[in-house]
């Protein structure tokens, strides 16, 4: 197994004001999730439910309350940022919203490079060659070397943001709502690449999401979270049975507010 969790728990102290006790909030709630090698995981649920939580736990980016985390059957969990930077190389995380978490200062070039030069030690020479290799394997070519964020479309930015994931050569990305910024054909590109750089690749996907009709033309598996916990697993979306994770998948897109709150409520109460 390449990553895997047991009984996972991250709680937060929420504080309270005047005299009031501090309360616990569970973020994520015993969760046990396995990840093998070469697979591609859906991990669906609403905003809240503690999807991001679990990713920043398995990258090592906080700490679990109680539980474990295990990387190729090693237990990872609670090692120090110094311990954990060689493993991080080999997990990467491409962001919902890729120009966040990009230096507006910095070029494409010098975006794609700071990973490089952290992780290995190139020439200048073969430190610029292996940028045009990475920005060739997600459809960009030299042109964009010198733009800057501002300078690109969604999608663009979107691409640069999985090139630098993939500088360090990992083997596990998680992808946390790649596409939820981009439109239907913006996404179905995306939706494209990704899976031609998990066969070029041999890539491990985590795909976070809370949009259930991209699972089954990227994912093995899905794993469907509600307030904390993982409440079903399949090797299908179809396959799932759950009344929550089938109010998911039957879900359209309201612009009516009062539409999307009867259908939360709905959601509240299929428990």
């Amino acid at each position: 197994m390449l990553i895997e969790t047991e009984l996972l728990t991250k709680m937060y102290r929420q504080d309270r004001r005047w005299f009031s006790r501090a309360e616990e909030v569970v973020a994520v709630d015993r969760v046990s999730i396995q990840v093998a090698q070469g697979t591609a995981i859906g991990l669906v649920g609403e905003s809240g439910c503690g999807k991001s939580t679990l990713s920043r736990l398995l990258l090592g980016l906080e700490r679990a309350t109680s539980g474990r985390v295990l990387y190729r059957g090693t237990d990872i969990t609670g090692w120090s940022s110094r311990r954990m930077r060689p493993l991080r190389s080999r997990m990467q995380m491409v962001f919902q919203n890729s120009f966040a978490s990009f230096d507006p200062l910095l070029t494409v070039e010098r975006i794609i490079a700071e990973p490089l030069d952290y992780y290995q030690k190139l020439s200048g020479e073969e430190r610029r060659r292996e940028v045009l290799r990475l920005l060739s394997l997600v459809e960009l070519d030299e042109r964009y070397l010198k733009r800057y964020p501002d300078e690109l479309s969604g999608g663009q930015q979107q691409r640069v943001g999985i090139a630098r994931a993939l500088a360090p050569g990992p083997e596990l990305l998680i992808c946390d709502e790649p596409f939820s910024s981009l439109d239907f054909t913006l996404r179905r590109s995306m939706l494209h690449l990704l899976q031609r750089l998990k066969r070029q690749l041999r890539l491990t996907y985590l795909f976070v999401t809370h949009d259930l009709s991209l699972i089954p033309e990227l994912c093995d598996q899905v794993a469907v979270m509600r307030r904390g916990r993982v409440i079903e697993t399949a090797a299908a979306v179809e396959e799932c049975r759950h009344p929550y994770t089938r109010q998911l998948l039957e879900a359209v897109p309201a612009q009516d507010p009062h539409h999307r709150k009867k259908r939360h409520q709905e959601l509240e109460n299929s428990l």
